[in-house]
């Protein structure tokens, strides 16, 4: 019988640019005016994107287009989700049972908590013009700021991977 091995260094490739986004739209009137601006199709789909940690799970709302003219994938992820989770205290007196929520706020990328949305560009023959994206996302009034990540600094890449 023949033994097969995988390499981890052959899966390690970052095949993929982010931009983070700070604004304060929501993610279907972002993803409409990155439409608008880049001549996208980004419509959102139905697998959002599972994270959980100890205080529950969530689910990240996640806007896709598959450009397969240019061989480009585009995703557009929040990177910020509330949990409410409701906590039942015993105490002494005359609450003695009381029902808390608690909300705790849950990253997607969890080194970059300011940021709100992430571009993630999966460009398998590296023909992007960065220069010419970030030009035209700064036409866009909502955003306040947005920048390029340098992805190998990303402790929690593996959440990027979906």
């Amino acid at each position: 019988m023949a033994v097969h091995k995988l390499n981890i260094e052959d899966f390690d490739d970052i095949d993929y640019q982010l931009i983070a986004i700070h604004t304060t739209l929501e993610d279907y009137r972002l993803a409409y005016f990155i439409n608008q601006q880049l001549n996208l199709q980004l419509k959102k789909t139905n697998c959002s994107i599972p994270i959980a940690n100890k205080t529950g799970e969530t689910q990240f709302s996640r806007f896709l287009f598959e450009d397969f003219k240019n061989d480009i994938v585009w995703n557009l992820i929040e990177n910020q989700q509330y949990i409410e989770s409701n906590d039942i205290s015993f105490n002494q007196g005359l609450f003695a049972t009381s029902r808390t929520n608690l909300t705790t706020k849950i990253y997607l990328v969890p080194e970059y908590k300011k940021v709100d949305f992430f571009l993630k560009i999966e460009d398998q023959n590296k023909s992007i013009e960065t220069e010419k994206i970030t030009s035209t996302i700064k036409n866009i009034a909502k955003i306040s700021t947005h920048y390029f990540i340098d992805v190998e600094k990303i402790k929690s890449k593996n959440n990027l991977i979906f």
